[in-house]
């Protein structure tokens, strides 16, 4: 696999790691760029265009929590991994409520870490919803455009939904009124099923149940240790 046009950054403020995970990514052909703390991150993730970003938790002026909230401001869709020495599961649901798609304790596997960055960058290039399927729903008073990644209510009101909540969304609509297995939705949206990705779906949930709260009849309903149920009353 070539990956020389893959450009990753990496955060981390322990230099000898960071040297070390950055000369181990760029054998495997990936174009690194590294800095070594929250600041210098960000000025280099707003000069350049990353398909990745890997930040380091704990860091000085800066920590990756804060990092990888201003790299959600300015793009909701490159996938962040975090790397921690710590393995708190606070730490862990709250890295993945800023939008984390991975979380690594040290020390780790660097050939996991490998394969999960490519199983990433894959996922990133699927497309979920071909350009000639239905990407147009509605629902009691909502509008959904996937392809456009927009949630209108009342044809007033519109949500630029996320990746993972578009696809999250448009899955619960196909199934209206139906179950929605949880092993289904991670499949699908993450590819992976497992106790991390199950509680970042259940945050995805959570937002998209925010976003529908103005329309009374809708509801998205938890079926204990099934999925969900996205349900609309007549």
């Amino acid at each position: 696999m070539n990956n020389s046009n893959k450009r990753i950054l990496i955060v981390e403020d322990d230099p000898n790691f960071g040297k070390i995970l950055k000369e181990y990514l760029t054998l495997n052909d990936y174009d690194i760029v590294l800095a070594k703390n929250g600041i210098e991150g960000f000025e280099k993730f707003n000069k350049s265009y990353f398909d990745l970003c890997i930040l380091d938790i704990m860091m000085p002026y800066k920590d990756g929590f804060t990092l990888a909230k201003e790299i959600r401001e300015k793009n909701d869709e490159v996938p962040i991994f975090f790397l921690t020495a710590k393995h708190l599961k606070e730490d862990v649901l709250k890295g993945f409520k800023i939008g984390a798609d991975d979380y690594m304790t040290k020390p780790f596997d660097s050939e996991v870490l490998l394969a999960k960055i490519k199983a990433t960058l894959n996922r990133k290039k699927r497309i979920l919803v071909p350009d000639n399927d239905i990407f147009e729903f509605t629902f009691s008073n909502f509008k959904l455009n996937s392809k456009l990644r927009i949630l209108t209510y009342r044809n007033v009101s519109e949500i630029k939904l996320s990746p993972k909540e578009n696809q999250l969304l448009r899955l619960l609509v196909i199934h209206t009124n139906d179950l929605l297995p949880r092993e289904t939705a991670l499949n699908i949206i993450w590819r992976d099923d497992n106790y991390f990705t199950s509680r970042s779906m259940d945050v995805y949930i959570a937002k998209l149940r925010k976003y529908l709260m103005k329309d009374k009849r809708v509801q998205i309903l938890n079926i204990h240790g099934e999925g969900f149920r996205l349900v609309i009353d007549d």
